[in-house]
């Protein structure tokens, strides 16, 4: 009986030691999450695009140059990434994209976004998911019966002096 005492021992050491390590390993993440998140927001740029086609695929798929390619993490090469072929000027661009962004961004159209890099970072006029499921039963009903219950059509017809 006594080996099992020193198994159930080894094994809450073992535990405890993971969970350190966790711990440390999710700190240190935390910690180089925001520096990246402070680099994008000082390097963002508000532009307009004209979005030709979103899609998820792998960034080694995509025509990425080699430079990207080799700074990104090798998670993130096995990874499918949102990915969004835009006109940007007279230059036609792929880009990578925030997945809140990625499912509002609407295609064959011109929205302003905001760039760091070759990464799209947010977009102006994004709605919520709550907001977009309105407004897609709201288009599938057809007959405005949304905008009487006081929801959020209602509201912009409200402002739209509809």
């Amino acid at each position: 009986m006594h080996w099992v005492w020193n198994i159930a021992m080894i094994v809450a050491i073992i535990a405890v030691i993971v969970a350190a390590v966790f711990y440390f390993l999710n700190k240190w993440a935390g910690k180089k999450n925001a520096q990246q998140q402070d680099m994008v927001n000082q390097h963002k740029q508000t532009t307009s695009i004209y979005v030709i086609d979103k899609k998820k695929e792998k960034i080694t798929t995509a025509h990425f140059s080699k430079a990207i390619i080799d700074q990104m993490p090798r998670m993130a090469k096995m990874m499918k990434t949102p990915l969004v072929k835009a006109k940007i000027g007279p230059q036609i661009m792929t880009l990578l994209c925030d997945e809140a962004v990625f499912a509002a961004l609407p295609v064959k159209k011109t929205v302003t976004v905001e760039v760091a890099g070759a990464y799209i970072v947010g977009m102006k006029g994004l709605k919520t998911k709550m907001e977009m499921n309105e407004l897609r039963n709201a288009r599938r009903k057809g007959d405005g019966s949304e905008a009487q219950k006081g929801g959020f059509i209602a509201k912009i017809k409200n402002i739209a002096g509809r």
